[in-house]
């Protein structure tokens, strides 16, 4: 099983929030999911960004992948990897 670590989308239309989950990477944008180890609400400004960075980082240690869009938020918010 390929693990990735990326966005879904929730929210209503033209107000968008995303979790960051752990899914398959087989399985929809919005489908199942293992893990839910942040959130990111676009609308606040500045972004509100709120991460698991120890799950995270055990998840990658474990061969998950992180989508660029994650990889940007991580980057965003400070921490490395």
């Amino acid at each position: 099983m390929a693990v990735s670590i990326r966005l879904t989308r929730g929210g209503a239309a033209k107000k968008p929030f995303y979790r960051v989950v752990v899914t398959d990477s087989r399985n929809k944008r919005d489908g199942r999911f293992i893990e839910i180890v942040g959130y990111f609400d676009p609308k606040f400004r500045p972004e509100s960004i709120t991460l698991k960075i120890d799950r995270i980082k055990e998840w990658i240690a474990n061969g998950g992948q992180l989508s660029p869009a994650v990889k940007k938020l991580i980057k965003e918010k400070g921490y490395s990897l």
